[in-house]
């Protein structure tokens, strides 16, 4: 399928098109595009969807002004050509400060129960002004917004016309929220083979299909199509003692190194990989699980394991993996920086 078949990011209530950057902007109602594979999620009561917001929050995604230093922007670690990823190994912040987690994908965030790797965070707008305010993101003040952003009049008319209110932090977190929304990836091979039935599997993508659903692999018990996440917590035998995981939200031991299940969706476009972004390639991460993982705990995951798979397996496996890149998705006009 070219790209370009899919940029259309929404079904309208009532049918439109997005208003391009200008101050003017559409604020209708808007439905999260589902390909007909997922169903509509739930949306905040007190945040519906429109267009407008939608256009204010990619604004706003973009702007570096909201950070301390001028220069970083949630597009700095966030990158769309790497499926909203930056290809670091951990995340650098303003002032160029050093995180200590791997910027995850933003993609079909809309779905997603919690947020954060150890799902400390409850909903999409409180996870978006984590960054504004976080001491090696963004380094923002939690008094106010910069002057240079209350001030300009382009966000202050979409604030009104979004929300009916001045440009302030509950505008904010919700306009970056809505944009967060819209970030769907549902258009991939494996979609079109699976649930659209217009392509086929290779010979070496079916065989790595049946390892990934295999009762001795089972990968699809924590990675759930299609999706690919169970939104559950484990230990999968990673050598790491700085990040608590998700002991860190929970304040049981029995938690400690547990992360949330990471979508597979892109995963070809979103190295280095794991939380502390240990792995730089994706045929080394299959080859972490093929050795069962690299440390023995009490509280790790049953299901890691040694697997024994053969070189040709791997790469059946890797072949299989690569089918969950949407093309499409990485290279959609609409979720770039609004253009001047």
């Amino acid at each position: 399928m070219k790209a370009g078949l899919f940029l259309g990011l929404f079904i309208l209530m009532a049918s439109c098109s997005f208003q391009e950057s200008n101050c003017n902007c559409d604020n209708r109602s808007a439905k999260i595009r589902t390909y007909g594979i997922l169903k509509q999620p739930a949306i905040p009561a007190d945040n519906p969807m429109n267009f407008c917001a939608i256009e204010l929050g990619r604004k706003l995604f973009y702007d570096t002004r909201l950070s301390q230093d001028g220069s970083t922007s949630c597009g700095s670690c966030h990158q769309l050509s790497m499926a909203f990823t930056d290809g670091q190994s951990v995340a650098k912040g303003a002032h160029q400060k050093q995180g200590n987690r791997n910027s995850p994908t933003l993609f079909n965030l809309a779905w997603s129960p919690y947020f954060m790797m150890e799902g400390g965070v409850k909903s999409l707008e409180m996870q978006s002004l984590a960054p504004l305010l976080s001491a090696h993101e963004m380094m923002g003040s939690a008094q106010s917004l910069p002057t240079t952003i209350l001030e300009d009049p382009c966000y202050d008319q979409m604030s009104q016309t979004a929300f009916h209110r001045p440009l302030d932090y509950f505008v904010v977190v919700r306009a970056l929220a809505q944009f967060q929304r819209s970030l769907v990836s549902l258009d991939s091979h494996f979609d079109r083979v699976m649930y659209h039935k217009t392509e086929s599997f290779t010979p070496a993508e079916q065989r790595g299909w049946k390892i990934f659903n295999s009762s001795t692999a089972k990968c699809s018990t924590c990675h759930i199509p299609p999706l690919f996440t169970d939104f559950q917590f484990y230990d999968i035998g990673l050598k790491d003692t700085l990040d608590l995981g998700k002991e860190r939200e929970s304040y049981h031991s029995s938690d400690r190194f547990k992360f949330k299940t990471p979508t597979l969706r892109n995963i070809e476009l979103t190295p280095p990989y794991f939380h502390n972004g240990m792995v730089d390639r994706l045929d080394s991460v299959i080859a972490l699980y093929n050795r069962g993982g690299d440390a023995n705990r009490a509280q790790k995951s049953h299901s890691i394991r040694p697997m024994n798979w053969t070189e040709e397996e791997k790469k059946d496996l890797l072949a299989f993996l690569m089918t969950l890149t949407d093309w499409n998705a990485v290279q959609n006009e609409r979720w770039l920086p609004l253009s001047e």
